[in-house]
């Protein structure tokens, strides 16, 4: 099991330089970084336009400074925001383009084995689903963390490996298979799914590294399905 998914992971890991992977790394996060930026000028804009510079209050009398104390709220409230969501968010988009990945992984590794892209509408649907699985996921395991202390990246690193596994295998299946076929074999290897999952997820904690997981896991799972198919 363990060798299988070794071998599924560095042979993913060798073809990251490849341009067709970096193509869609860049825009996964140039999307996400565009999207999380407009977002924050529109609360700033709106934080501006709702809150008045000063208020009258009763006995202390005018008080000043309220839309820039309020602006810094934004600003501080964003980049936490960003912190947390720039991983769900960036593969959300980056699922969009998933299929180039699997695409470059078939073209390079089995050529007399590829699979036909998803439609955009099924695209869009599954990258709906990744983003908010992911921040649920992601915020049950920090509540939980605070009883946990220091078991809580175990938590979210298991929690997140059996959701990146589910997932990124299913993209990976469902290009040969259909939905039910796919379902069926994610579910007889589901240990195997989710062990490599924990392997994609361990690296989310790293803010830059974490970046890099969708494109490296729909590589991976891509060989994981090629390998496991038949099986």
């Amino acid at each position: 099991m363990a060798r299988v998914i070794f071998q599924a992971f560095f042979a993913a890991l060798g073809q990251m330089t490849d341009p067709r992977f970096i193509r869609v790394l860049w825009r996964g996060v140039a999307l996400s970084v565009g999207l999380l930026a407009a977002l924050g000028l529109a609360l700033w804009f709106g934080v501006e336009s709702l809150i008045p510079g000063a208020v009258t209050l009763p006995v202390i009398g005018t008080v000043g400074g309220l839309g820039i104390a309020a602006t810094i709220g934004v600003i501080l409230a964003m980049a936490l925001a960003s912190v947390f969501l720039m991983v769900p968010v960036a593969a959300a988009f980056s699922a969009l383009f998933l299929d180039e990945v699997a695409d470059a992984v078939e073209g390079e590794h089995y050529p007399g084995q590829k699979g036909t892209a998803l439609s955009l509408s099924e695209g869009l649907a599954d990258s709906v689903v990744l983003f908010l699985v992911m921040v649920v996921v992601s915020l049950l395991a920090l509540a939980l963390s605070v009883f946990l202390g220091p078991f809580g990246p175990m938590l979210f690193w298991a929690l997140n490996g059996w959701l990146l596994g589910r997932e990124y295998f299913q993209m990976a299946a469902r290009r040969h298979l259909p939905r039910d076929q796919a379902r069926a074999l994610m579910r007889r290897h589901s240990g195997t799914l989710w062990l490599a999952g924990t392997l994609m997820a361990a690296p989310l904690s790293l803010p830059l590294v974490g970046l890099f997981i969708p494109v490296l896991g729909a590589a991976t799972f891509t060989h994981l399905f090629q390998r496991l198919r038949n099986t």
